[in-house]
């Protein structure tokens, strides 16, 4: 697997020790109030890193542990992970924070991180974002690292927006993004 480092944090493959931290962040109700599974316990919970594990080994990615780079805190987890959308094998855009990182720019620290790993590193052609209608901070998360026209669409049914991100959107909005910094 890898290891990502964003300015606050450092992304690395979820491990077994991290269920103490991930079953809290993942029994918030507060949290999983927009999550397919909802509310989960420990053994939801392990159940969830069992499917992680899976995706590394058979996917060579999926959802990684974000730790604050300063305090070494357990911040939440961010990754693109298989999925699927309407019959069709898709990567997707997963993230999810503990309540107390809420707010301050961390998903989108992190979903930049990700994507960029997934299309410059990885070469993955697109990833979508699947994200439920209400929830304003996730499709504000979305839009932040450059996705758009999301559709209405359903998943596990529920409504939800979807929107994809081709590689070359992503190398595009890179090369806008550096021109603007200053950066050749």
């Amino acid at each position: 697997m890898f290891d990502l480092e964003t300015p606050r944090l450092r992304l690395r493959p979820l491990a077994t020790g991290d269920v103490p931290e991930l079953a809290a962040m993942l029994a918030d109700p507060e949290v999983m109030r927009y999550s397919l599974r909802g509310v989960c316990d420990e053994m939801a919970t392990r159940v969830f890193l069992d499917w992680c594990f899976d995706c590394y080994i058979n996917h060579r990615t999926g959802p990684l542990a974000l730790v604050d780079k300063d305090e070494r805190n357990f911040v939440g987890f961010c990754g693109v992970s298989p999925e699927r959308v309407k019959g069709t094998a898709e990567l997707s855009l997963g993230y999810r924070l503990a309540r107390r990182y809420w707010g301050q720019g961390l998903a989108t620290e992190a979903a930049t991180a990700v994507l960029g790993h997934a299309f410059e590193d990885r070469r993955f052609d697109s990833v979508v974002a699947i994200v439920e209608p209400e929830h304003k901070a996730s499709l504000r998360v979305a839009e932040k690292v450059g996705f758009e026209r999301f559709e209405a669409s359903e998943f596990h049914q529920r409504p939800v927006c979807l929107s994809r991100m081709r590689r070359s959107q992503w190398q595009q909005r890179s090369n806008v993004v550096a021109s603007e910094a200053g950066v050749d």
